[in-house]
Order: structure tokens, then C-alpha cells, then sequence
């Protein structure tokens, strides 16, 4: 706080308060309103994603690469629901950031690095689901859980590399007018992307990573219509084979197309802002960013929804039947849901 202080008396702060937060004026219904429906959006964020994450690590019949990655991707969100949003619906509905300048960096390097996270994951089912679909033979072999491990051990390594890398060494902000008086002045959390990273952020943590899984579903989806046609020509065992595979490329690629709509809009602000001079109204780019945040709210109602076994998960969790012994080895799959 001193520190800050003395930043304060470097600086004219007037245009700032001198560092206080403005006055809120939004009306308290409002307010309350905003408070209701983020609230909500956590509870269903945290508490939807724990339920894979006890599921998944849990249900013996569950243990599959595929899954395992989904787990770990379930992780991703249920940290971003209990670590990220409350602070950022705090910041959102108040206009104001109550908790510091250190801790501002730490609560944007993780949330950086959850959403760049959980792209890599889902570069990574991608992967999962071509080999699984296109070169079925092979996946055993190919898709092993050795591979699965470095594969996630990439997935959390690079982005956390990189988002605590920029943000804390401030690369970020190198040649952006008046940053400094921001930072001392402002009472926001200030983290604005130069030109230089901006496009950086956007190409290597979203558009590339966004077009492999684009090019790979697709190809996924043209084996699969070939399969399609020749289904009823194969034997029974590997026509059901075929029959799961499709319908998790399917549910996964739903998945992924929701990622790319929630966080297409936030993505794309964060490079045209700085070639636009920062004129992004900051209500504006806030509700970009919570539009993001709702795709860790809705992947576990995509499963609910396309997945009966995580239905019945969830209620042998809610009835505490988990606590039982061996009843992990229960079947979640009805005979239909093999075939």
C-alpha cells in the first residue's frame, strides 16, 4: 500500500480519484440481479465440473484415455469456476478491484493460462478422437496412457509457461502510452496487450490450435459419413465400436464448437484492441470475458444432456452411493448406450 502511495504522489492521479474506486452506479436491483446470475453461473461452473471429475476419476468403467483427458479438461473449468469467477463477478459488478495490483497479475496469469488450457485439451481429444475414428486399429497402440500423460503435461506446462511468463515480466505492456500512470493511478485491474502480444496470444493460443481442431473434426466427420454407408456390412462387435465412436466425436466436437463461439469474441478484442488505440469500451470487453467463462459452465450440461451415464453418476453421487465400497466397478452403460 505504501508503495502504491508513493506511485500516487509520482503521478497525477486526478483523473483517477487518486487511486479510489468511483462510485458505483448501477442500481442496487441491478446489482443484485448481476450478483444472482453469475452466482449461479458458478455454482453450476464448480459444481457440474466436479461431478466429471468425481465421476470420470471414480467409476472404474470410465478409466479410458479419452476420459482421462475430458478429467483433466473438467479441471480446467472447475478451477477457473472456484479460483477465477468470483473475483472477476466482484470486479464486474462493483466496477472496482479491491484486491491489488500482485494479486491482479496472479488472478489474469491464471486465467490466461486456464483458457489457453483448455484449448490445448481440446487439441488434444481431437487428436484422441481421429485416431480413434480414422485409424481405428492403430488407437490402441497409438493412443496409449503414456502418451496421454505428456500430452497433458504439455497441455498445463506451455500455457502456465506463458501466461505467467508475459504477464509478470509485463511484455505484455511494453510501448503502451500512459501504462505506468494506469497502473499507479487506476483502480481497475489494468492488463492491455501491446500489438506485439496481442497477436501472439491470439495466433499461437487460439487461432492455430482453433484451425487444427477445425481441420481435424472435419476429417473426423468425412470418415465418419464413409463409415455411415458401410456400417451394415460390418460385423456386429466392430459396428458398435464404430457406432460409440461417432457419437463421441459427435458430443465432443459440440464441445468444441462451443469453445470456439464463447471464446472467439474475447480472443479477437484482445487483438484488434491495441491497433484500435484501447478504444474498447471496458463494459464492453467484461462481458466478452464472462461470455468466455459460460463455455466452462456449459460443458457439463453438454455431457448431461448427450450422456446418460453422467446422469446416473451424478445422482449415485448425490445419494452419497460412491461412499460405498466397491462400487466403483457399478455399470454406467445400459446395453444401448454400448451398441
Amino acid at each position: 500500500m505504501a508503495s502504491s502511495t508513493m506511485q500516487q504522489e509520482m503521478f497525477n492521479c486526478s483523473e483517477y480519484g487518486n487511486g479510489s474506486c468511483p462510485e458505483n452506479e448501477r442500481p442496487l436491483g441491478i446489482r443484485a440481479a448481476m450478483y444472482s446470475f453469475m452466482v449461479g453461473a458458478i455454482f453450476i461452473t464448480v459444481f457440474g465440473n466436479l461431478t466429471m471429475i468425481i465421476s470420470i476419476a471414480y467409476f472404474k468403467q470410465l478409466h479410458t484415455p479419452t476420459n482421462f483427458l475430458i478429467l483433466s479438461m473438467a479441471v480446467t473449468d472447475f478451477l477457473l469456476g472456484l479460483t477465477i469467477m468470483p473475483y472477476s463477478m466482484i470486479r464486474s459488478v462493483e466496477n472496482c478491484w479491491y484486491f491489488g495490483l500482485t494479486f491482479c497479475k496472479i488472478h489474469y496469469s491464471f486465467d490466461l493460462m486456464l483458457s489457453i488450457t483448455s484449448i490445448f485439451h481440446l487439441c488434444s481429444v481431437a487428436i484422441d478422437r481421429f485416431y480413434a475414428i480414422c485409424y481405428p486399429l492403430r488407437y490402441s497402440t497409438k493412443i496409449t496412457i503414456s502418451v496421454i500423460k505428456r500430452l497433458l503435461i504439455l497441455c498445463w506446462s506451455v500455457p502456465g509457461a506463458f501466461a505467467f511468463g508475459v504477464v509478470f515480466s509485463e511484455a505484455y505492456a511494453d510501448g503502451i502510452e500512459g501504462y505506468d500512470i494506469l497502473v499507479a493511478c487506476s483502480s481497475s485491474c489494468p492488463v492491455m496487450f501491446n500489438k506485439l502480444w496481442g497477436t501472439t496470444l491470439f495466433m499461437a493460443g487460439f487461432f492455430t490450435p482453433g484451425s487444427v481442431m477445425v481441420g481435424i473434426y472435419g476429417k473426423i466427420f468425412a470418415v465418419s459419413r464413409k463409415h455411415a454407408r458401410a456400417i451394415n456390412n460390418l460385423p456386429e462387435n466392430q459396428n458398435n465400436q464404430m457406432r460409440k465412436d461417432k457419437k463421441a466425436a459427435k458430443t465432443l466436437g459440440i464441445v468444441m464448437g462451443v469453445f470456439l463461439l464463447c471464446w472467439f469474441p474475447c480472443f479477437f478484442t484482445i487483438l484488434l484492441d491495441p491497433f484500435l488505440n484501447f478504444s474498447t469500451p471496458v463494459i464492453l470487453f467484461d462481458a466478452l470475458t464472462w461470455f468466455g467463462y459460460f463455455n466452462s459452465t456449459c460443458n457439463p450440461l453438454i455431457y448431461g444432456f448427450f450422456y446418460p451415464w453422467f446422469r446416473r453418476a451424478l445422482r449415485y453421487i448425490l445419494l452419497g452411493k460412491v461412499f460405498s465400497s466397491h462400487f466403483y466397478n457399478t455399470n454406467l452403460l445400459t446395453q444401448k448406450e454400448t451398441e
